[in-house]
């Protein structure tokens, strides 16, 4: 099992230590280090809240025993009123386990007009939200959160969590080439206190209701970051992030290529069918995700890999690679979202296309009984 380092851990623990001290954020908690026991689920149902498209000609279709259910038109009673979509991704995910059913909402999209917007449509109920998780430190992962929780935040949970990967999370991003940098945008913490969320940093493997986080992911294999955001590793006034990184760079607060050092995956245990792993960008290589996975819960049989797979900028010999690594996995079904890219589609489609569900904003995906 993956355990945090105990010099990781002292360090992100004087680092919340010194930011409460001068008067950031309050509600944090780490997540234990201690190995989990995996939770198994009769039924997962998944509803993408947002996603870059819509095809209101998508019809339902079963791949691998899981069941692809489209909102048609994607309009509610009034005409005038359809889903929104954006670059980012929102992910509402209920399970059952039993008697027991919990729902978790995984990613907020990037702006909070259109999730609250597609939420309303799609008549997802938010109060049945128990949890939160954000994938990663970027604004199309998080911007709707805010918005969200101002509209929200009454009907929900009093203890309320939001579960992030690490202090990599909060970090202050930048977007374009290193000579032109523009803003990306901060995950605040201090927003977060205000409306009385708890943030957990899980750099490990950690349960969040029925479903679990794959922790800090190993990079091994063909798999490498490819070009996106730069960060800054610094911290004022509570705004920002401050661990002690490794690089001296970072250590000075520079802003430096982005490793995407705490992005986790979200993961399912189905029971019966195995593993619905889901990478919302998957940076650091959604095969690397996948083992993760894997080697955390000690399951092997894959039955969805899910999500952004941050394949959009790949070239056409790397996809046929990664591909070739994800038949080896032998997942049941894969459902590209986001910023997988149209040619990482067409590739998929090409070597197995028996596999391959596609996603448009507001359908539904069912897997399990």
């Amino acid at each position: 099992m993956t355990q945090m380092k105990r010099r990781d851990f002292l360090k992100a623990s004087a680092a919340i230590a010194a930011a409460g001290a001068a008067g950031g954020f309050g509600c944090v908690e780490i997540a234990s280090a201690a190995p989990i026991t995996v939770p198994t689920v009769d039924k997962l149902t998944m509803r993408v809240l947002i996603d870059s498209s819509h095809d209101q000609f998508l019809r339902p279709k079963t791949v691998g025993g899981v069941q692809s259910i489209p909102p048609g038109a994607g309009r509610g009673a009034d005409y005038r009123k359809v889903l929104h979509n954006q670059w980012g991704l929102s992910l509402f995910l209920e399970t059952q386990q039993g008697a027991d059913q919990r729902a978790v909402l995984l990613d907020f999209g990037y702006s909070p007009d259109a999730l609250v917007n597609n939420i309303e449509i799609l008549k997802v109920d938010p109060t049945k939200v128990s949890a939160l998780i954000v994938s990663h430190g970027h604004f199309d992962h998080f911007g709707g959160l805010q918005g969200f929780l101002d509209k929200y935040r009454d009907k929900l949970s009093p203890d309320l969590k939001l579960y992030a990967g690490g202090e990599d999370n909060f970090c202050q991003r930048f977007a374009g080439p290193a000579n032109s940098l523009t803003e990306f945008g901060v995950l605040d913490r201090r927003e977060l206190s205000a409306k009385k969320v708890t943030v957990v940093l899980c750099e490990t493997p950690t349960v969040v209701g029925h479903a679990f986080t794959t922790g800090k992911i190993k990079r091994s294999g063909i798999e490498r970051i490819l070009p996106n955001t730069s960060v800054q590793w610094s911290e004022k006034d509570g705004l920002g992030c401050n661990v002690g990184h490794y690089a001296p760079a970072e250590l000075a607060g520079k802003i430096v290529p982005d490793e995407h050092v705490h992005e986790h995956a979200t993961v399912f245990n189905i029971k019966d069918k195995g593993l619905v792993v889901i990478s919302s960008c998957g940076h650091v290589g959604i095969v690397n995700s996948v083992k993760q996975a894997q080697e955390v819960s000690g399951i092997q049989k894959v039955h969805a890999v899910v999500g952004g797979f941050h394949l959009g900028p790949a070239p056409g010999d790397y996809l046929k690679q990664i591909v070739t690594e994800l038949e080896k996995l032998n997942p049941d079904v894969i459902i590209p979202m986001h910023c997988s890219g149209d040619n990482f589609v067409r590739q998929v489609r090409e070597q197995l296309p028996n596999k391959l569900l596609e996603s448009t904003t507001g359908n539904q995906y069912v897997f399990g009984a």
